[in-house]
């Protein structure tokens, strides 16, 4: 997809919070976000202890922050604080996305109660995902990480070409994977080693190894792939 990437500067930044079995999605709209916008960042795991953590950043203002989840309570395209009040989209300087199938990213969600704490950002897509039956989505609101993200930050005041760019290089990726004839089993893609990476503890002037942390979360995805398992064989 290198042949289609444009960068796209933005005043807003994106933290991917990418569950660990989406990272070698051969369909996964993430990569296409982290090589488009200059502020976007993308971290691997299940959990964080807090938004400073996940971030890397122990100063970040999470009152400046919305998180795009789902809410059924919702009525169209919106940012709520924690108390229900509807505020400026506008107002909102950085964006947090669960990447994963919905069951991942629901995992996600209740494994990190702090994102409870970030305002809620809400979208009432008027299409279906361009995944198609590619990857099917439970309901018809529930679109690509990268579709989510691009009506974010429209909603936000971005310019609206960044949408349209976005979105055009997740069309093109689908329809070589749908012109491939690619079987489901096989659309993932070489899995990659990673470094263990180090962030500053609260209060200290070193940095914390998170290669323990990984570890943990690589039992809870074994453990989270047998239960997964086994509820399709009953």
């Amino acid at each position: 997809m290198c042949d289609r990437i444009v960068s796209f500067p933005t005043e807003r930044r994106i933290l991917i919070l990418q569950h660990p079995q989406e990272q070698d999605a051969l369909l996964g709209s993430a990569q296409i976000l982290m090589a488009s916008l200059p502020k976007a960042e993308l971290v691997v795991g299940l959990s964080w202890r807090n938004f400073a953590h996940a971030l890397g950043e122990e100063d970040a203002d999470p009152k400046q922050w919305a998180v795009l989840f789902p809410d059924r309570e919702a009525k169209g395209d919106q940012v709520s604080g924690r108390r229900g009040v509807t505020l400026p989209p506008s107002d909102m300087r950085g964006i947090v996305v669960l990447d994963g199938t919905w069951s991942k990213a629901k995992t996600l969600w209740w494994r990190n109660p702090w994102l409870c704490k970030l305002n809620r950002m809400t979208l009432k897509p008027k299409s279906p995902s361009i995944y198609g039956k590619l990857r099917a989505e439970p309901q018809r609101e529930y679109v690509s990480t990268l579709e989510s993200v691009a009506a974010a930050l429209t909603l936000c005041g971005e310019a609206k070409e960044i949408e349209a760019g976005l979105t055009r290089v997740f069309r093109t990726l689908v329809q070589r994977v749908r012109d491939a004839d690619i079987p489901a089993e096989a659309r993932r893609l070489p899995r990659r080693t990673r470094p263990p990476r180090t962030r500053p503890a609260s209060g200290e002037g070193g940095g914390v190894p998170l290669a323990d942390e990984q570890e943990r979360d690589g039992d809870a995805v074994e453990t989270e792939s047998r239960d997964e398992e086994r509820e399709r064989r009953r």
